[in-house]
């Protein structure tokens, strides 16, 4: 059974993004999902499925007491931070191609700007799980992490500095295209770019994601309840989920090739479920809460071979007149930095011809999770 074209996400709500917002978790999440039903133009009480994050603070019940939804007949959430996004969208893609709910609602709230709130600010002294593998080495963040299977990457193809400093700037040329985004109106050069300090080499500031509070909220309907409903439907044409064997979340560098990731299996899957190849992608929305996951997501997903990803970004790819125009609202390193939802909202915008960058005639968006952790796909298509 294929749930191509069968669900479609009828309405987007975000909240303003920001730093040390005055709501909490509960009041942003209830504000974005207010703010997709309208969108969508469904009543609260039509609501009967909900899907998020299991890293999200707000449970579902408090949702559902606080807008006025159900009665719910599903409620799920997703694993992995960063790889949950498209996850949480399919899961409740799923239920409503499978008959199990009629209208469902996704999201993410986060208070990110504090930093207890990270979680590696709450490592415990002793360490009993997998992290035990690398956090008494140093690798205390994710950024140490991701920087590690950076330096291999480089190791085997070469110097990735200016690739890494090519999507930091095209990233924030979108951004300061787009009002709602947090480095809106804060040009970066090159300059800039190297000027920034070192976090973990290869990694400047600027590959890092912002610190963010916010909230984006999705409602998915069936195809045929979506074709009335406000806004011009986006189809589910695909939805996928991959995890590689010998996989540690993060610090995944301790297997035979780090550089085949967990990224390849949810590619593979991806594309069996379409007739389309990555060479009918006219936008794409990969995550990148520090930039060489951008990087590594190219040559997964299979738009460039193995080695020539740094190559195809310094060519300008990702720009908006380029092969592949990518995280067109400024995606986690220039927009906001909440675990990737974003990402769905603003593939939602360009199907929808409403974006702040528009790339000309979008049909077909793919959005990702986290390269460096368990994660989702999700092929998203303008309805005919």
């Amino acid at each position: 059974m294929s749930i191509a074209g069968q669900v479609a996400i009828a309405g987007i709500g975000q909240t303003r993004f920001g730093r040390g917002l005055k709501e909490s978790e509960r009041e942003l999440a209830c504000l974005a999902i207010d703010m997709a039903l309208k969108d969508a133009g469904v009543e609260p009480g039509e609501i009967d499925a909900l899907s998020s994050y299991t890293m999200e603070a707000t449970p579902d019940f408090e949702i559902v007491r606080n807008l006025g939804l159900g009665p719910l007949h599903y409620f799920s959430q997703a694993p992995h931070g960063g790889g949950a996004g498209p996850a949480a969208v399919g899961h409740a893609a799923m239920a409503l191609a499978t008959g199990q709910a009629r209208a469902a609602v996704v999201w993410r709230a986060r208070k990110r700007s504090g930093a207890a709130s990270r979680v590696w600010a709450q490592s415990s002294p002793m360490l009993e799980d997998h992290w035990k593998w690398s956090r008494p080495s140093g690798l205390l963040r994710p950024v140490d992490e991701v920087a590690v299977t950076a330096r291999r990457y480089a190791h085997e193809h070469g110097d990735i500095a200016p690739a890494l400093a090519e999507i930091a700037m095209a990233l924030r040329a979108y951004a300061c295209a787009n009002p709602a985004a947090m480095m809106h109106g804060k040009p970066m050069d090159e300059a800039a770019y190297y000027a920034s300090r070192m976090v973990a080499d290869p990694l400047r500031l600027f590959d890092n994601c912002l610190e963010s509070d916010g909230a984006v909220a999705l409602v998915l309907l069936p195809a045929e309840r979506a074709r009335h409903a406000a806004q011009p439907p986006v189809l589910i044409e695909a939805f996928a989920q991959g995890m590689v064997p010998g996989h540690q979340s993060m610090a995944d560098f301790h297997r035979a090739d780090a550089l085949t990731t967990s990224s390849h299996v949810t590619a593979d899957h991806l594309w069996r479920q379409t007739r389309f190849t990555p060479a009918d992608i006219d936008v794409a929305q990969i995550y990148d809460a520090f930039s060489p996951l951008i990087l590594f997501s190219l040559e997964a997903y299979g738009f460039v071979p193995r080695g020539q990803a740094a190559a195809f970004i310094r060519d300008g790819a990702l720009r908006p007149q380029g092969a592949l125009p990518v995280n067109t609202a400024g995606g986690s390193l220039s927009e906001a930095y909440l675990h990737g939802l974003n990402l769905v909202t603003e593939a939602v915008r360009q199907l929808r011809g409403a974006a702040t960058t528009q790339i000309a005639d979008a049909r077909l968006a793919l959005v990702t999770g986290c390269d460096a952790t368990p994660n989702g796909a999700l092929l998203l298509r303008r309805a005919a």
